[in-house]
């Protein structure tokens, strides 16, 4: 799965399951800046409840929604390059195909908000400069905040073979690093810093025919510069600058 993960990527990744054996293990190679976390969490349900163990390949990175989905998986393979990050909500941008993460926005209103009180005569420039936003948007952004204490449990909850206490503790162990302390969207959260939270990270070694294979598989979807969702009886490749 190479894409963004909202709403219309359940009926994409469903696809992708329609002939997965529940007794046997599942790997998913996840490619995504992030999204929607509830969707993340639909997905992760979703591919547990198709197989035995679920296995996430992140060959570069899974961010935000993408961080959260692999959080609900037995296992976790990360390499050199793979990173995670920060679960900030993200939510697209109005006219572009480009995102915006929740803290971003609350912070860029916030920010206006003091400097109009210090300073009056700025009013009319922070007006133009958040044009695009509504208080319907600033509503969602801290909704949106306000649930992911919730969505990590329920992700580090959709492995079943997971006790209540380990969600308590990798939860907790989480919170600061990607959900209280970082202030940029695109935070590093590598696989030494995954595994260190207690989160079942599998170190690809570098040199290994193995990654050197994923590597070489993740570089060709990578040339298309598509959003791909592929298994064994589904193939969709959708250009970038094509909605669905």
């Amino acid at each position: 799965m190479v894409d963004a993960i909202f709403p219309e990527s359940v009926t994409l990744f469903e696809e992708l399951l329609f002939d997965a054996d529940p007794a046997e293990d599942l790997h998913l190679l996840l490619e995504s800046p992030g999204g929607d976390g509830e969707t993340a969490v639909r997905l992760v349900r979703a591919a547990q409840a198709r197989c035995r163990e679920l296995t996430v390949v992140v060959p570069n990175q899974a961010k935000s929604a993408g961080t959260i989905l692999v959080m609900g998986a037995h296992h976790i393979l990360m390499g050199p390059t793979s990173d995670l990050g920060p679960v900030d909500p993200q939510f697209p941008s109005p006219g572009s195909a480009g995102l915006y993460s929740a803290k971003d926005l609350i912070a860029a209103v916030d920010n206006a908000q003091a400097a109009i009180a210090a300073n009056p005569d700025t009013y009319l420039l922070h007006v133009s400069l958040l044009a695009d936003v509504t208080a319907v948007m600033v509503q969602q952004a801290r909704s949106a905040l306000g649930r992911t204490d919730d969505l990590v449990r329920e992700a580090l909850s959709s492995n079943e073979d997971r006790a209540e206490a380990e969600v308590i503790e990798i939860a907790e162990a989480l919170k600061e690093p990607l959900i209280n302390l970082p202030l940029h969207h695109g935070a590093v959260f590598g696989a030494k810093d995954a595994h260190g939270a207690g989160l079942p990270v599998i170190f690809a070694d570098p040199y290994g025919e193995q990654w050197k294979l994923i590597w070489h598989l993740w570089t060709k979807y990578f040339a298309l510069d598509a959003y791909v969702y592929e298994g064994h009886l589904a193939s969709q490749v959708m250009p970038r600058h094509q909605p669905y």
